[in-house]
């Protein structure tokens, strides 16, 4: 199969097309602690939302990822899901942020959201990407159909909870002004995956919608953030906090006990460093223009 235009090829020779300055006077052992929705956590490197562990992996994945979040203090993001899996998941980390699919049943993504109300979860947030399947017809998923979410719609769901509403899948100006419009309080730019080909980067969007969202809700940063550095990168650039998937899995593989852990562990020390070599003393002191292109 041809790699022609396949967005995580793009989204990783980006990534790696940014390299940064060294600035060591007056710089310092830096900070990483991150606040979130009221609540702290150790660096603003997160799990990303990854869905159907159990059937993609083995018994035992979603919690061994839970329980590795839990203990290196980062916010877990969980994806589709019953609610029998998401009690589980809430009982090891109740740091959790759910990610609901745009389900044209509306009324399941209400229901979802109310158990998430009842669990205590950090935040729920809509996969606004999820509601074409790869011929453009309506997405279906275990069964379930998906639609994609209009702005109107939007807005009743952020309205309708106490919890914190994300958009998952924001990649344009366009979908950042609708969402912003829809009340919700942040934003993750992502292209899913590869969900559509030739899709542009998340970091290289991420400054124009910066500049739309003007400091008033976060904004986070998917796809192909495996490393500390990879984390820097964006979050010099203007992210919030970053989310890492698949490194995550292969990391529970590894290590069920204490791979998630480790994973978390080493990405904070990358981070670090680069911060320390930058002068970006606490993530307030990041620096975009310690970033330059090819």
């Amino acid at each position: 199969m041809s790699n022609i235009g396949n967005s995580n090829n793009i989204t990783r020779n980006y990534l790696d097309s940014l390299l940064i300055e060294t600035r060591y006077i007056n710089s310092t052992n830096p900070r990483l602690d991150f606040e979130l929705f009221g609540e702290r956590f150790a660096s603003p490197i997160m799990t990303a939302a990854l869905s159907h562990l159990e059937h993609f992996m083995f018994p035992g994945a979603a919690e061994a990822l839970a329980k590795g979040a839990a203990d290196a203090n980062a916010v877990l993001w969980y994806g589709m899901a019953d609610d029998e899996e998401i009690d589980q998941l809430a009982s090891i980390n109740p740091k959790m942020i759910e990610i609901i699919k745009p389900y044209t049943d509306r009324e399941l993504i209400h229901s979802k959201i109310k158990h998430a109300e009842k669990k205590n979860l950090l935040a729920v947030g809509i996969d606004i990407d999820h509601p074409f399947g790869e011929d453009g017809s309506p997405d279906n998923v275990d069964g379930y159909e998906m639609t994609a979410i209009r702005t109107e719609e939007l807005a009743e769901i952020c309205a309708g909870t106490k919890l914190p509403v994300i958009a998952k899948g924001v990649l344009s100006v366009h979908d950042a002004e609708k969402c912003l419009k829809a009340g919700v309080s942040g934003m993750v730019l992502s292209h899913h995956n590869n969900r559509i080909e030739f899709a542009i980067p998340p970091l290289r969007i991420l400054p124009k919608i910066l500049d739309v969202v003007k400091g008033a809700i976060p904004v986070f940063v998917d796809d192909e953030i495996k490393t500390g550095m990879d984390a820097f990168k964006a979050l010099a650039l203007g992210a919030a906090g970053v989310c890492i998937g698949r490194p995550l899995m292969t990391a529970i593989k590894d290590d069920i006990e204490n791979g998630v852990c480790a994973y978390f562990q080493k990405a904070n020390a990358e981070l670090g460093k680069a911060m320390a070599y930058t002068g970006c003393t606490d993530l307030s002191k990041m620096d975009p223009t310690v970033i330059h292109t090819i």
